[in-house]
C-alpha cells in the first residue's frame, strides 16, 4: 500500500550537491518543499531548498530533527555513514532503500549481486593485500584497474595496473582501503540506462545514452546512443531486473559497456545520474521529476524522448566558454552555483538539443 504524499509534504533530501539542488528544483514544481541535510556550508542545493540542516552524519540530535521535520529522505549520494541511516529509518521512510545503497556502496557486492541475477560484469577478484594482488593478478591478467571497495568516484580511488610490474605502487595508491582488481573489457562504447521504478512497481525507463569520459569524468552523453534495437531493449530490460531484484523505488542510473558477447555491467548508481541531466531538455519528465513522484507515491512518466540531446559536462575551465556557449541557439545552460571553479570540479552542465 503505497502512502501518495500530497503536495506541501517535506522531502529531505540527504547532500546537498547539484544533484540535490535539481532534485529540490523538481520538487518545487509538484508543489513539495525540500529540506537539505549537508555537513558543508553554503551547499548549491541550499540555494534553492526552502531549509537546510547544516550538520555532521554523526550529529544524533540533527538527525533527530531533519527526520521529525520531513515526510520521506531521499538522497543524492551513495557514501551515507550506516550509523546516520539507522537514526533516520527508525523515523521516516528513505527511499530508494538500505539494501540498494548497501550494495552499491562496495564494489565488491555490487558485482557478486549483478552476476547472482546472471548478468556479465568484467572479471574481478578482492584485494586486500599485496599478496592478494598478485593472486588477482594471476586470475584475472593484465592490463586491469585496482579501485577500492567503497567511496570511489569520477576516477578517484583508483590504479592502472598495465603489467604485473605496476602491482606494487597500486597497492600503495590504494594506502591499505580494501580494494577490487577489475580487468579490462574489450568494449566499443558505454552506454548508461536511467530507469526508474515506483512503489507499486511499475517501471519507467529512459532511452540510454552513450557516454564519453575524459580524465575519468564523465564529458557527453548524447542520445539517442548508438545501439540496434535488441541492444536497446536488452539495457532497459536489464536494468529493470536489477531494480525489481532490490524493491527499489526512485532513479537508478546503470552504466553498460557494449561488447561483440553482448552487454557488460561496469556499475550501478542509487540516485539520479549525471548521465541521465539530458532528460531535462529531451523529456517532458526529467530524471529529478521522476524520482520526487517515484518517492513520493506519485504515478510515474513515461519517459519519452521527444528530441536528440547531447549533454556536456562543464568541468572547472569549462567556464570560460561559457559566455560563447550562452550564444548558442540550441544550448540550454545548467549551472550549479558553484562559487570557486576548479580543475576537475563540476560546475555545470550544458543540454544541446540536436534535433528539431
Amino acid at each position: 500500500m503505497t502512502n501518495q504524499l500530497p503536495t506541501g509534504a517535506t522531502i529531505g533530501i540527504l547532500g546537498g550537491g547539484q544533484l540535490g539542488r535539481m532534485l529540490s528544483v523538481a520538487a518545487a514544481r509538484l508543489g513539495f518543499i525540500t529540506h537539505i541535510f549537508e555537513p558543508g556550508a553554503n551547499p548549491p542545493a541550499g540555494h534553492v531548498a526552502d531549509r537546510v540542516t547544516t550538520a555532521a552524519y554523526d550529529d544524533l540530535a540533527a538527525l533527530t530533527g531533519f527526520a521529525h521535520s520531513v515526510d520521506v529522505i531521499t538522497y543524492e549520494f551513495e557514501n551515507i555513514p550506516t550509523a546516520a541511516l539507522d537514526t533516520l529509518e527508525a523515523l521516516r521512510p528513505i527511499h530508494p532503500n538500505r539494501r540498494a545503497l548497501a550494495t552499491s556502496q562496495d564494489r565488491l557486492t555490487e558485482k557478486e549481486f549483478l552476476q547472482s541475477l546472471g548478468l556479465n560484469t568484467a572479471l574481478f577478484a578482492a584485494v586486500d593485500t599485496a599478496d592478494d594482488l598478485q593472486t588477482a593478478l594471476a586470475t584475472v591478467g593484465t592490463p586491469a584497474i585496482l579501485k577500492t571497495r567503497r567511496f570511489g568516484y569520477d576516477g578517484k580511488g583508483q590504479a592502472r595496473i598495465m603489467s604485473p610490474a605496476d602491482a606494487a605502487q597500486a597497492i600503495t595508491d590504494m594506502a591499505g582501503a580494501p580494494a577490487l582488481l577489475e580487468g579490462f573489457v574489450d568494449f566499443s562504447h558505454e552506454v548508461s540506462v536511467i530507469a526508474a521504478r515506483g512503489q507499486h512497481g511499475d517501471i519507467a525507463c529512459f532511452d540510454p545514452g552513450e557516454n564519453i569520459h575524459k580524465d575519468g569524468i564523465l564529458h557527453t552523453t548524447t542520445v539517442p546512443a548508438r545501439l540496434t534495437t535488441a541492444q536497446a531493449t536488452d539495457a532497459v530490460l536489464l536494468a529493470a531486473r536489477i531494480l525489481n531484484e532490490l524493491d527499489y523505488v526512485g532513479i537508478m542510473g546503470v552504466e553498460l559497456f557494449v561488447t561483440p558477447q553482448g552487454l557488460v555491467v561496469n556499475e550501478i548508481a542509487p540516485r539520479v545520474h549525471n548521465s541521465g541531466h539530458w532528460t531535462q531538455q529531451g523529456c517532458a519528465i526529467d530524471q529529478f521529476e521522476q524520482h520526487i513522484r517515484a518517492i513520493a507515491g506519485w504515478p510515474l512518466g513515461d519517459g519519452k524522448r521527444h528530441c536528440d540531446v547531447t549533454m556536456e559536462n562543464l568541468i572547472g575551465s569549462d567556464m570560460d566558454r561559457l559566455p560563447e556557449i550562452a550564444k548558442e541557439g540550441n544550448a540550454a545552460i545548467h549551472l550549479y552555483g558553484k562559487f570557486e571553479t576548479r580543475a576537475g570540479r563540476k560546475m555545470g552542465h550544458v543540454n544541446r538539443i540536436t534535433t528539431p
